[in-house]
């Protein structure tokens, strides 16, 4: 299992759509095969910052969902509301305290 991060950065006027696009498709987008955990985070100093935070059992499981009508469908929708380029990391997880 990995985590995978992604960084994305809206226009302020973007982000109630973004919100409420994403409420839509959490559900979905969780329920992905191989997909364990999905997070969604926002800056505490810039507003237009957010982050997701999902746990995946392979890499191929991470690129069948990429390859899915249902990515195509969350991506068209939210790039079209960035003011930036968006990041992503894939990482191993090393240590983990509860």
């Amino acid at each position: 299992m990995f985590v995978r991060i992604v960084k994305m950065s809206f226009h302020e006027e973007h982000i109630p759509a973004f919100r409420e696009n994403f409420d839509l498709m959490k559900e979905k987008i969780r329920s992905a095969p191989g997909n364990r955990f999905l997070e969604l985070y926002q800056d505490k100093n810039n507003k237009s910052i957010f982050f997701t935070y999902s746990y995946w059992e392979t890499e191929q499981d991470l690129e069948n969902y990429r390859q899915s009508e249902l990515f195509y469908d969350v991506w068209q929708f939210t790039k079209k509301l960035f003011n930036g380029k968006p990041e992503a990391w894939s990482v191993d997880k090393l240590v983990s305290l509860e």
